[in-house]
């Protein structure tokens, strides 16, 4: 073997290794990750995955001088050819997506959802600039002058900080959401809405990377429908919580949100991208708004917008829209039944008992009774159940925390219910209580949820796309090869 089959050699074997560990011997329990079903991964590595497609709102004088060229689709300007098929692509994600979301405007070129954040962030600063009536004024610097938004200790994502995303387009006046002092974890709504009244942010930003609760949208709505002539963006970072929006948790563009943003492979199943999403109508406050918005996601924030996984995303979301109320009410069952199973056996477990602990997918621990929150992570890990570790309310800092985050949305996509987390809530409390080695039991335990559920099967999967298979394994006998072993799996 020469080296450059050594060294791929080398690389190949440590891949396999990963994937069997990460898809049969452990327990996947991090909240901001998914698996996406064989035909989104098959989609994301097809040909659009090494191609351009950079395009934008043409201009009026654009349209009329590109006319009959072909750089022209629908009022997009395109700058690379063979861009058809992409070009509809995106086009019915848009449809799909809206009908998911319910939102009549999306943005689906975001490559994250940090990304995303700040697209948003920059088209407000642009759109502000140009003085509209009845908007909070940019600071003298250029910025907003003023942000409310969750702090980091209590949940808030660093996209929304200001030594974040935040970081050019705010100046250092960002007020966090007071705590209900009952529960951390939740907000003071009266409190909140006092705050804003006193200091008419330009900017509000809900939604966080610690999050058990609903945010007050519906209450900030209402109250600032009373004040005339003030017009803040409301924002909704949905990142953690995408893949459960709707009537079973919360409903953010229905509630009062101007703007949603969020990435697309945490609850939501997809491939690893942003979105962007609002009702801004061309006749409201904020209708200029979204044209910024389009205008700063290109140019302003990316080139090519990776259109393997666009095409992901495509069959990702009809997926949620086939599976959506089946898989949502699982998720939210089993994150339920998961944070009560470990409370019952002595594991402290945050948000509040008389809440149910949890009304999303997450669950939080508090372990610094037990040792060191990165040791207690370090350990699970090596009993093959994977989290991270999560600096709570009180912790003085994130380099010693005192909790562990879990999400259960991965592992009931792969199969399990209320019963299932039960049994892994015990597993967990030998582990974290008692420091018993138990990785050969969690491990035998996971190969019990090994088929993915929520999206086609194998054989489904195998019956409607065969030439799918082809396209990407050209040479007829290998694909052949592929599926034989697909099927054995």
């Amino acid at each position: 073997m020469n080296s450059l089959e050594q060294k791929l050699s080398e690389l190949a074997t440590k891949v396999v290794d990963n994937n069997i560990w990460r898809q049969k011997k452990c327990f996947n329990l991090i909240p901001s990750e998914n698996t996406p079903s064989l035909l989104v991964k098959l989609c994301e590595i097809s040909d659009p995955s090494g191609r351009y497609a950079e395009h934008k709102t043409a201009l009026k004088r654009e349209i009329e001088s590109l006319s009959g060229t072909g750089a022209l689709k629908g009022n997009q300007v395109y700058y690379y050819q063979g861009a058809d098929f992409i070009y509809d692509i995106e086009q019915r994600l848009k449809s799909e997506f809206a009908g998911f979301i319910g939102g009549a405007n999306v943005e689906t070129r975001p490559v994250s959802g940090q990304m995303a954040n700040e697209i948003v962030f920059k088209g407000l600063v642009k759109f502000l600039s140009s003085r509209p009536a009845g908007f909070p004024s940019l600071s003298p610097t250029g910025r907003l002058a003023c942000v409310m938004n969750n702090g980091l200790n209590y949940g808030g994502h660093l996209s929304a900080q200001p030594y974040g995303a935040l970081f050019n387009y705010a100046e250092d006046k960002v007020i966090n959401f007071p705590a209900d002092q009952k529960n951390p974890y939740k907000m003071d709504a009266d409190k909140i809405i006092s705050l804003i009244n006193e200091h008419r942010p330009a900017l509000i930003v809900f939604g966080k990377s610690m999050f058990l609760h609903p945010e007050p949208i519906r209450q900030v709505r209402a109250f600032l429908q009373t004040i005339p002539g003030y017009f803040p963006l409301v924002m909704y970072d949905a990142a953690h919580v995408l893949g459960i929006l709707g009537s079973f948790f919360q409903d953010p563009l229905s509630e009062g949100a101007d703007v949603v943003t969020g990435s697309t492979h945490k609850t939501f199943f997809g491939p690893q991208r942003g979105i962007i999403a609002s009702n801004m109508s061309a006749d409201s406050p904020f209708g200029k708004l979204w044209n910024e918005i389009v205008a700063r996601t290109f140019p302003g924030s990316t080139s090519n917008h990776h259109l393997g996984t666009q095409l992901a995303m495509l069959a990702a979301t009809i997926e949620m829209n086939a599976f959506k109320d089946a898989y949502q009410k699982q998720v939210l069952a089993n994150a339920r039944a998961f944070a009560k199973a470990c409370a019952e056996r002595g594991i402290p477990v945050e948000g509040g008992e008389s809440e149910g602990y949890t009304h999303t997918h997450q669950v939080l621990i508090r372990v610094a009774a037990y040792g060191d929150a990165k040791g207690i992570a370090t350990r699970l890990e090596a009993n093959n159940i994977i989290t991270n570790y999560q600096a709570l309310p009180g912790d003085e800092t994130f380099y010693r925390p005192s909790g562990i985050r879990m999400g259960v949305q991965e592992m009931t996509r792969f199969g399990m219910k209320e019963n299932d987390f039960d049994e892994l809530a015990r597993c967990i409390a030998d582990i974290v209580l008692r420091n018993r080695n138990a990785a050969i039991e969690v491990s035998e335990f996971r190969r019990r949820f090994e088929k993915m559920e929520y999206c086609l099967t194998l054989e489904e999967t195998l019956r409607i796309a065969p030439r799918l298979f082809e396209s990407i394994f050209p040479n007829l006998e290998y694909f052949h090869s592929f599926a034989e072993a697909l099927s054995k799996l």
